[in-house]
């Protein structure tokens, strides 16, 4: 229904809701070794009708205002995604994540995709606190929280069980005021 394009390589960003099943799960067995590293992500999503349960429960939680998938688009073909999680808007707080398939690394489209998620969480739904979890041998997601001029809060030491082992996890946060300014400055420096 409608598409944000992410500059001019054919990116574009787009709802990912239960009617694109098929096309998430085929995405997700290209990318599933890899997206899992660090995250469980689309792992009970092993055929179609547990795909469609997955973007169900997001599409649910979605319509709770609690949390949402979208989708990362390269040349018409899926390759990851963006998501707002644990989203209190009374309290403006939200927190927001990504996962790429391989096809999907080296191009920048999670920075892209995260900067107009976080200017519509920030600007239109009013969140005063934009959170970013990951583990902290997740360099590249550690590096987007970077990019995106967020703020490294802490580290919650063997927060996390993952494929058996505990994690570290890396806390990373941007504030409104910090988001507009930071938006404002780079929009100068543009001219």
């Amino acid at each position: 229904m409608y598409a944000i394009a992410l500059g001019d390589d054919g990116a574009e960003l787009r709802p990912l809701e239960p009617w694109h099943a098929e096309e998430f799960l085929a995405h997700l067995d290209r990318g599933r070794e890899f997206i899992n590293r660090y995250v469980p992500f689309g792992s009970r999503a092993t055929d179609v009708p547990s795909a469609r349960q997955l973007l169900q429960d997001y599409a649910d939680r979605r319509a709770a205002d609690t949390a949402s998938l979208h989708g990362l688009w390269l040349a018409g073909k899926l390759v990851g995604g963006v998501l707002t999680l644990n989203c209190d808007a009374r309290g403006g707080n939200c927190e927001v994540g990504c996962w790429l398939e391989p096809a999907g690394t080296g191009r920048g489209l999670v920075t892209r995709a995260m900067r107009v998620l976080i200017d519509w969480l920030v600007e239109q739904r009013g969140i005063h606190r934009v959170e970013w979890v990951a583990a902290a041998d997740n360099r590249p997601s550690l590096n987007v929280a970077r990019r995106l001029g967020m703020t490294r809060d802490g580290v919650r030491r063997e927060a996390y069980l993952h494929h058996g082992v505990r994690q570290d996890l890396e806390v990373w946060s941007v504030l409104a005021p910090e988001w507009r300014a930071a938006r404002a400055g780079a929009v100068r420096h543009d001219h």
